[in-house]
């Protein structure tokens, strides 16, 4: 087993991909909304950056179930940011679900989080871009 090569992937750096049916529209999306400007293009993609870490927008003919998170921030306020998405046209997923349900403000409180992060939960809100891509923001509930 060649274990440097697998070191080489433990090292390399992760990117999320989110299809887009209509690149256009997705950019448009992105700018309009979110705030955000491609770092890099190329035909058929565009390339964010956010917090050191990039994100991809590609071309596709296949669609998202936009079922599940695909892609996720972790913010400092997520009030403050969801009362900007809102105010730019974003709206919100209402979620209601056995132990996980929004409130009036978009946000959900959701028990336990992931050991890394150091916090004993976190709140969280969802939106679908352009797309159908399930986004979601998230501020860790300190321990």
């Amino acid at each position: 087993m060649d274990t440097d090569a697998l070191d080489l992937l433990a090292r390399g750096r992760v990117a999320t991909r989110l299809p887009a049916q209509d690149l256009e529209r997705a950019r448009r999306f992105y700018s309009e909304k979110l705030g955000l400007e491609p770092l890099d293009e190329r035909p058929g993609g565009l390339l964010y950056r956010c917090g050191g870490v990039e994100f991809a927008l590609f071309e596709s003919e296949g669609a998202s179930p936009g079922t599940f998170t695909q892609m996720g921030w972790q913010v400092d306020d997520i009030d403050r940011v969801v009362a900007a998405l809102r105010e730019r046209g974003v709206e919100f997923e209402v979620v209601d679900l056995p132990g996980l349900r929004t409130g009036d403000d978009g946000i959900a409180d959701v028990e336990g989080n992931y050991p890394s992060k150091g916090a004993r939960g976190e709140r969280a809100a969802w939106f679908r871009d352009s797309e159908g891509n399930m986004i979601g923001i998230g501020e860790p509930v300190p321990a």
